[in-house]
């Protein structure tokens, strides 16, 4: 096996990797006291990120920027949760068109010590025939296309100053960094993959949509949540039926109505437990 000198450019210097390494070193030392207590099973607080925004657009179709898309169906999912589910706290990484770096939205979910992680981005892809959902959860990515889908959403980090001292040395081209990413084993993982797939299910039973399933890969902003967390894959813009369907009133609604719907089923799921 190939011995891992650096995880990023060839100037990285060994304190940049030493800073990367403590930092998954602490990351598995909190998962692994972060597991819930019996009376931790509430879901009270969620925090919902518009994927992208700002100077940062996203990918496109040909009329419709992700950053758009990914706000009005944010905003609609926390109405349906605020209106039918009292009780929840619903907070937003945006509520409008700005700027908000990964690690931030990351700090803003962890400080609210919220109980659910909530990412909402669009796909592209250069194959314009494909189309349909998938949503994510963090993980060692197991094709080629999830690498490829964690290194679009990760390359954002590449517009934030002295990126290289804020993401620890973290590279989102360097197939290093991800495989660094496996030696952490989150706790929340199977909480994940819970509301992951009823996610998935609500695409494909009740909107109607082609539903690719749950996948993982090494998103950063899913890693760093102390929290069970999804980065939801709407559709493809790059597809013209699928753009069409996001960009209107009545898609955004029932992409937002089916996360919505999972979530009252993962609420309840989850705190039968108790």
């Amino acid at each position: 096996m190939r011995k891992v000198i650096a995880i990023t450019k060839a100037t990285t210097t060994p304190v940049k990797i030493i800073g990367f390494k403590l930092l998954l070193l602490a990351i598995i030392l909190l998962n692994s006291s972060a597991t819930p207590s019996k009376s931790d099973f509430k879901v009270d607080t969620i925090v919902i990120d518009a994927g992208h925004g700002g100077k940062d657009p996203g990918t496109h179709g040909v009329a419709a920027k992700e950053k758009d898309i990914t706000l009005k169906i944010a905003l609609k999912v926390g109405k349906y949760i605020e209106e039918n589910v009292p009780g929840v706290k619903v907070l937003y990484t945006r509520k409008d068109d700005r700027y908000i770096a990964l690690d931030e939205r990351a700090d803003i979910a962890n400080r609210a010590k919220a109980d659910l992680f909530i990412s909402i981005h669009a796909n592209a892809l250069s194959r314009p025939e494909v189309y349909g959902t998938e949503t994510y959860v963090m993980g060692l990515h197991k094709s080629e296309g999830n690498m490829d889908v964690a290194k679009r959403e990760n390359s954002v980090i590449l517009l934030d100053e002295k990126y290289e001292e804020r993401y620890e040395g973290f590279d989102p081209n360097s197939v290093e960094s991800y495989i660094l990413f496996s030696l952490t084993q989150s706790a929340y993982q199977e909480s994940s993959l819970i509301f992951a797939d009823k996610i998935e299910s609500q695409f494909k039973q009740r909107v109607g949509r082609r539903s690719l399933g749950v996948k993982q890969a090494g998103f950063w902003v899913l890693w760093r949540t102390a929290m069970p967390s999804v980065l939801i894959e709407v559709g493809f813009l790059t597809n013209n039926k699928e753009e069409n369907f996001l960009k209107s009133e009545n898609g955004q609604d029932l992409i937002a109505s089916g996360i919505y719907r999972a979530f009252k089923d993962y609420k309840s799921h989850i705190e039968s437990i108790n």
